[in-house]
C-alpha cells in the first residue's frame, strides 16, 4: 500500500507542476486562443505542435480546425496530460508524438502550421530542427515561433547562454529558405517571428 500512495504523491507533484507552468504561461502570454486565432490557420488545415509541453496551445489548436493536430513532446507525461485535457473536451483530432524536433518523421509537405513555442532554445541543433520544420510543411505553410529574447536586462526564463535572439533566428530561418512574414514583441521577454515556406 506504501507504494502506491508514494506514487501519488510523485503524479500530485507532477500535476502541480503543469497547473504552474499553465497558469504562468497564461499569466505571461497572450490567450492562446487569441495567438491561434491571428494565424492564418483554416478549418481543414493540418497542424503541429512542436514543443507541446501540457498543450498550452494544442488544445486551441484542436479547437481551431476540423483535421489533424501533431503534438510532438519527448515526455511521455506531458503528452498524458495532452490527453486527458483532449478527453475532458471531447477533442478527437490530436495525435500525440514523443520525440525530439531532431527526430521530426512526420510526411514531407504535409502540414500547413507548426507551433514552437519556448521550446527551439531547448533543441541541439537550431538547424537542424528548423530544417525539420521546414521539411514537413507545405509550401505556403506557416511556423510560428515564440522565445525568450536575448537581453541582458530579462532575467526572467531560460539562462542567457542558451537563449536566441530574433535577429539569429530571423537569421536561421531565412537561411533555410522561410520567409520572415512579421515579427511581434509579445512582451518585454518574448517574441513571436512568424515565417512561412515560400511557394516553389
Amino acid at each position: 500500500m506504501n507504494h502506491m500512495h508514494h506514487h501519488n504523491q510523485l503524479d500530485q507533484k507532477f500535476l502541480n507542476k503543469i497547473a504552474f507552468l499553465d497558469s504562468r504561461q497564461r499569466e505571461k502570454l497572450i490567450p492562446p486562443e487569441t495567438l491561434i486565432g491571428q494565424m492564418p490557420i483554416h478549418r481543414d488545415h493540418t497542424l503541429l505542435d512542436v514543443g507541446a509541453g501540457s498543450g498550452f496551445f494544442t488544445i486551441p489548436m484542436a479547437e481551431s480546425t476540423s483535421s489533424k493536430v501533431y503534438a510532438m513532446d519527448p515526455d511521455r507525461r506531458m503528452l498524458s496530460v495532452i490527453e486527458n485535457k483532449a478527453k475532458e473536451k471531447g477533442l478527437i483530432n490530436i495525435e500525440l508524438i514523443q520525440d525530439y524536433i531532431e527526430n521530426l518523421s512526420i510526411q514531407n509537405n504535409s502540414v500547413d502550421f507548426v507551433m514552437a513555442s519556448l521550446i527551439l532554445h531547448e533543441v541541439s541543433s537550431l538547424t537542424k530542427a528548423l530544417s525539420n520544420i521546414f521539411e514537413v510543411l507545405k509550401a505556403g505553410g506557416h511556423l510560428l515561433c515564440l522565445e525568450y529574447e536575448k537581453d541582458d536586462l530579462i532575467i526572467e526564463g531560460p539562462p542567457m547562454s542558451i537563449r536566441i535572439s530574433s535577429q539569429e533566428l530571423e537569421k536561421a530561418l531565412s537561411l533555410i529558405g522561410f520567409d520572415i512574414v512579421k515579427k511581434t514583441r509579445i512582451n518585454d521577454a518574448i517574441y513571436t517571428v512568424l515565417a512561412v515556406k515560400k511557394e516553389k
